[in-house]
């Protein structure tokens, strides 16, 4: 039996990570409730058998409910470690030399092999080592084809096959790796909507991954690295979503650029009309405690505030003990933020000006249009979801309903603030269309009787990238009880 659930009241998108805290069929219900929108499933954890649980999970849920609901599976990319350890740990000094090279016997306190032949191939002098999440800081003093001779410069413990971090070189390597390929075979056998791929460094990066996907999902690039930071628009451009990755961010750059980066991979993703996600850290402390600092809300509200697509909870809802409190904080904080009066103001501070076309035109109207004539609601008609992407880029003041003939454009939209996808037959004259959209949004509980609705569609109706229609319509009173017809 389908469950009955009203639409968000919020146009951020609340993405939430799936982990041992929140596997069962039953705790992936109860962040749903809690305010997910969607859902990510890291394939750096466990194996591929041990995920088929969440995407049937997921899926089901949808079915309950009667929503597309987004699954975004995070492929792990190249993760950099050093060798082990004879005695499994060591303490690096300050001011002592370190060396890093490809023989394979354990290491001590002078040396330990690192298994990547493109940081030799890439490394320079002067370049920085980061060890275990910046923790431990390395200096190149000289370097050949198979050795590394580097100063340390903040010493520590440091354990085996700990994580490195490389910020001063690109590396000659791509962005997928075996695991990877198999992991996103995987996740599209199964269903996902979208791709994330870790570490991208350069626009080319990207095309592997989108040769693999062949069409059945969309891609999303993260952020996190200075030489993708270099050739963001580049990148943004190819892909069709961003994710604003913090954690490895902070870890390559200083921490004080963090916050002017965020803003601008923000500001260029709006501007391209690509879907974007803030993560990382940031409800941190509710991994613990049941409820997060003042600084954590403010940073989630910040986010909020720049008009981000969506923002993501990490270990909170995988691992933590608090995954439930921590998605209905979320979602609270969001609400907060969107019932502020200056929200509209904050959100336009990005202009994004339209490119010369019908379709870009009709949805910067649309957006006007609902504003002056104070519509409830704008009704997109698409079957790829472009039509969509452009009016949500726009940041309208009203909910974006978007009716699309094809499941996956609906679930993939999951993750485009404002829009409330629903999948339902298409619509095959201008009178049908007027007639779904008014049953569609007083069914939804979007609009009622008085008030007037925004429609945006192309014809001939079913050819995508037509957008070429904009009407407005007013839902009369002896319509509310017809709506219960026909999707």
């Amino acid at each position: 039996m389908t469950k009955a659930i009203s639409p968000r009241s919020r146009k951020v998108r609340v993405l939430a990570t799936l982990g041992p805290a929140s596997a069962s069929p039953e705790m992936i219900e109860r962040l749903f409730e809690a305010g997910a929108d969607a859902f990510r499933i890291n394939m750096s954890h466990g194996d591929q058998p041990s995920k088929l649980p969440l995407f049937e999970a997921i899926r089901g849920l949808e079915k309950r409910y009667g929503r597309p609901t987004t699954i975004l599976s995070d492929l792990q990319g190249p993760k950099l470690r050093v060798g082990r350890f004879a005695e499994g740990k060591v303490t690096l000094v300050t001011g002592h030399e370190f060396t890093f090279d490809r023989d394979s016997a354990p290491g001590d306190a002078r040396r330990v092999e690192l298994p990547h032949r493109e940081i030799f191939e890439a490394a320079e002098e002067g370049a920085r080592l980061l060890l275990d999440d910046g923790k431990l800081v390395l200096r190149v003093i000289s370097h050949s084809a198979d050795r590394i001779t580097a100063r340390v410069e903040v010493g520590g413990p440091l354990s085996n096959s700990k994580g490195l971090n490389v910020p001063d070189m690109v590396l000659p390597m791509a962005a997928l790796t075996d695991k990877d390929r198999s992991d996103l075979s995987f996740a599209c056998e199964n269903g996902t909507d979208w791709i994330a791929l870790s570490f991208v460094q350069r626009p080319e990066d990207l095309m592997e991954a989108r040769r693999l996907i062949g069409g059945k999902a969309a891609l999303l690039a993260k952020i996190e690295k200075p030489s993708a930071i270099a050739r963001l628009e580049e990148i943004v451009e190819q892909c069709d979503g961003v994710m604003v990755a913090r954690g490895d961010l902070g870890v390559e750059l200083p921490p004080e650029t963090v916050p002017p980066l965020q803003k601008r991979i923000v500001e260029t993703a709006r501007k391209q009309g690509r879907p974007v996600i803030v993560a990382t850290q940031m409800l941190e402390s509710m991994i613990e405690s049941p409820s997060p600092t003042r600084a954590e809300v403010s940073d989630v509200a910040t986010a909020v505030y720049d008009g981000a697509d969506a923002i993501m909870l990490s270990a909170e809802s995988a691992a933590g003990k608090w995954p439930v409190e921590s998605v209905a904080m979320m979602n609270s904080i969001a609400d907060a933020v969107e019932r502020d009066p200056a929200h509209g103001d904050r959100v336009h501070f990005t202009v994004t000006r339209p490119d010369p076309t019908t379709a870009d035109a009709l949805a910067e109207a649309a957006k006007n249009i609902a504003k002056t004539v104070s519509a409830s609601a704008i009704v997109c008609f698409t079957s790829s979801g472009s039509t969509a992407r452009r009016i949500a880029r726009e940041r309208p003041s009203v909910p974006i309903m978007v009716l699309t003939p094809k499941q996956e454009t609906a679930r993939r939209l999951g993750l485009l603030w404002g829009v409330h996808a629903v999948h339902t037959r298409d619509v095959g004259s201008f009178e049908e269309m007027v007639a779904k959209a008014k049953r569609m949004v007083l069914r939804q509980h979007l609009a009622a009787a008085g008030d007037r609705v925004v429609l945006c569609a192309g014809v001939p109706f079913g050819t995508p990238g037509s957008t070429n229609v904009l009407h407005v319509v007013r839902i009369m009173g002896d319509e509310l009880k017809n709506y219960r017809g026909e999707g």
